[in-house]
């Protein structure tokens, strides 16, 4: 007998539905001191963005959750957290259509090059793979960008 499929079986575009309607991505006050933009783009192995996809960040005291939009691209208002077991990270959860489960990472701090290099999550990456976990500087902002599979794909962990 075929029974027709579930969505546990075949997950679609929910989160911009059912998860991302409000804006949940301002982890603190734009007159905050240390108050910045962390910008990215989440991307699929042939390079496209994926749209419909949703993003969670978690600094240890503070979580927020950011859809992205038509061209991938997801915000976060936030502040640099305390350092707890090695060099101030974000952990990030990446859900997208396609997952059952979704998918850990982490964000890194470009101006923590020290803690970085004591960091034992890092220091067990290859120099390649610890770059996908390492924001970027840009106009102000930090730039972390997704890329699920492919080239420079964006270090994932278990869970």
């Amino acid at each position: 007998m075929t029974r027709p499929r579930t969505p546990s079986q075949t997950v679609g575009p929910y989160y911009a539905i059912g998860l991302s309607r409000l804006p949940q991505n301002e982890l603190v006050g734009r007159d905050d001191p240390g108050a910045t933009m962390l910008i990215g783009q989440l991307i699929d192995g042939t390079a496209t963005p994926i749209s419909d996809g949703m993003i969670e960040i978690w600094d240890g005291r503070r979580w927020g959750r950011s859809g992205t939009d038509a061209a991938g691209t997801f915000t976060f208002l936030v502040t640099k957290p305390e350092a707890v077991a090695g060099a101030p990270h974000f952990d990030v959860f990446v859900f997208a259509r396609g997952l059952l489960r979704h998918q850990l990472t982490r964000i890194y701090f470009p101006d923590e090059t020290e803690a970085n290099a004591r960091d034992p999550v890092l220091a067990a990456l290859d120099d390649a793979d610890r770059a996908t976990l390492v924001a970027v500087e840009q106009d102000g902002s930090l730039r972390f960008d997704i890329r699920m599979q492919g080239d420079r794909a964006t270090v994932f962990f278990e869970h």
